[in-house]
């Protein structure tokens, strides 16, 4: 060992407080007393506080065989010296301190907590069974009011209808169109509406629609030896206002104004009836097909046989002779069909 490594050995040990270790034999601190001396050791803080005894005399040891390696002293250390061994040449080599690294803890598995088995299902309460009650009697006078009053008349349902503000039509109508006609005849024509003379006038098909309906009536009638005219028959419309720029009629409106048109077809009573275009077919019978299908064919409106075919005013817009033939071969037979059995 060096003396540089002997001397720190000495300056940790001296830290310590074990200054027995400063003892040295007189013979090897004569010979090492050329050397520098060693730097003063640093005392702690705590040991600095106590009183340091005074230095003891170094004694005179006799030489020993063999060293003895010095024993823990329990007893303080400040206030007698110690008398220990000399101290040897080289002191116990220090063991290297291993640093402490704790021993992994093993940690348990967290363990699921045993499932617990599934609650059963609330079990519904059975309701209690319920007896059927008996029915109430009806009461003995009970019944539905009619759709139609059993006095219904013409001039009842003229005066129902009055100044009439059910629906939208009222809003741009001049006068109320009501119908026309022989009130008691067999056959009733069916159309869609007024126009703008109609408006004006009061009475239903009085313009150029109108006018071409009078000579398809009377001379068809003229040339099948019915002796009848335009006079003798009843002619009104689904609605009895005129629609804002001759438009079709709404469903409601149509809705509206056709429970005043079934009263007046149950008070006349006739044998058959005529509907002038698609729109009165429609308001009657609940057409889906088109005028085009539906014309020339019977239908029932209450037990009443029903003839559909072309409006006058659609004959006029289309100038074709073919659907004027058509247009008068169905109104020769509702002629017939109605005035060949009344003869």
């Amino acid at each position: 060992m060096t003396p540089e490594e002997k001397r720190r050995q000495l300056e940790f040990y001296q830290d310590l407080g074990f200054t027995f270790l400063f003892r040295r034999p007189a013979a090897e601190a004569s010979a090492e007393a050329p050397a520098a001396e060693p730097p003063a050791a640093t005392v702690s803080a705590p040991l600095a506080a106590a009183a340091e005894p005074p230095a003891p005399q170094p004694a005179q040891v006799a030489p020993m065989a063999a060293p003895q390696p010095s024993k823990s002293v329990t007893a303080p250390f400040a206030t007698q010296p110690l008398a220990t061994a000399p101290l040897a040449t080289e002191p116990p080599a220090i063991a290297a301190i291993e640093p402490y690294v704790p021993e992994p803890v093993q940690q348990e598995s967290p363990t699921a907590p045993p499932a617990l088995a599934p609650a059963p299902p609330p079990v519904a309460p059975q309701p209690e069974p319920v007896l059927p009650r008996p029915p109430e009697p009806m009461p003995e006078l009970y019944t539905l009011p009619p759709l139609e009053p059993a006095d219904d008349s013409m001039l009842k349902i003229r005066e129902d209808i009055g100044d009439c503000r059910r629906c939208r039509l009222c809003e741009g109508r001049n006068k109320i169109v009501f119908g026309s006609g022989n009130e008691q005849s067999p056959l009733v024509f069916v159309g869609e509406g007024p126009g703008a003379d109609e408006d004006q006038q009061g009475l239903p098909f009085v313009g150029r629609a109108g006018q071409l309906l009078t000579q398809m009536i009377e001379n068809t009638a003229s040339k099948e030896g019915i002796a009848i005219t335009r006079p003798d028959i009843y002619i009104c419309n689904v609605v009895k206002c005129r629609p804002p720029e001759n438009r079709t009629p709404q469903p409601d409106e149509m809705e509206i104004c056709g429970q005043f048109l079934s009263r007046q077809l149950t008070v006349m009573k006739p044998r058959a009836i005529c509907c002038l275009g698609g729109t009165a077919a429609k308001a009657l019978l609940n057409l889906k097909e088109g005028i085009t299908k539906a014309r020339g064919q019977w239908y029932k409106w209450r037990d009443v046989p029903v003839m559909v075919t072309y409006h006058p005013s659609y004959l006029l817009r289309n100038q074709s002779k073919e659907l004027r033939r058509e247009a008068w071969e169905d109104l020769k037979k509702v002629l017939h069909f109605v005035y060949d059995e009344a003869q």
